[in-house]
C-alpha cells in the first residue's frame, strides 16, 4: 500500500539558487514515514512506550528534477521489505505528477541499550494488513 502525504516547500528549505536543498528531501521522507506510521496505527511514541526505537541505519536518494519555494509536493511512502529486526521503506516525491526524487531508508528495531530486537508483532501485523 502506498501512503500519500502533501508537503508545501517552505522558503527555509531552499538554497541560494531557489531550489530545495538536497538534504531536505530526507525531511520530506520523514514526513511521509511519520504519516504512514500514524495511518497504520502505530506511532513512534507507541514504540517508545514499549522501550523500542527504529533508527535509520541506511538512507539513499536519487534526484531527478528540482522543486522550488511554495511548490506543493506529494510524498509516496511504502514499506517494501520486512525482516525480523528491520524495515525498508521507499519514497517517491512528485510535483504535479512529475517524479522529482526517489529513495529509501532502512530502519532497525532497537531497545534502549541499542540492542537489535524483533519488530513488535503489532507493527508487523499492521504492515501485513496493508499488503492484502
Amino acid at each position: 500500500m502506498i501512503f500519500k502525504t502533501e508537503v508545501r516547500v517552505r522558503f527555509s528549505e531552499t538554497d541560494m539558487a531557489g531550489w530545495v536543498y538536497y538534504g531536505n528531501y530526507f525531511v520530506y521522507f520523514e514526513v511521509g514515514r511519520a504519516t504512514m506510521y500514524r495511518e497504520l496505527g502505530v506511532t513512534y511514541n507507541d514504540l517508545k512506550k514499549e522501550g523500542l526505537m527504529l533508527p535509520i541505519v541506511e538512507a539513499h536518494c536519487e534526484y531527478r528534477h528540482p522543486a522550488k519555494y511554495d511548490d506543493v509536493l506529494e510524498v509516496h511512502t511504502r514499506i517494501t521489505e520486512v525482516r525480523e529486526k528491520s524495515l525498508r521503506t521507499e519514497y517517491e516525491v512528485y510535483k504535479e505528477g512529475v517524479l522529482l526524487a526517489r529513495g529509501y531508508c532502512i530502519q532497525v528495531c532497537v531497545d534502549a541499550e541499542r540492542k537489535a530486537r524483533a519488530l513488535p508483532e503489532l507493527l508487523r501485523k499492521k504492515i501485513e494488513a496493508t499488503e492484502k
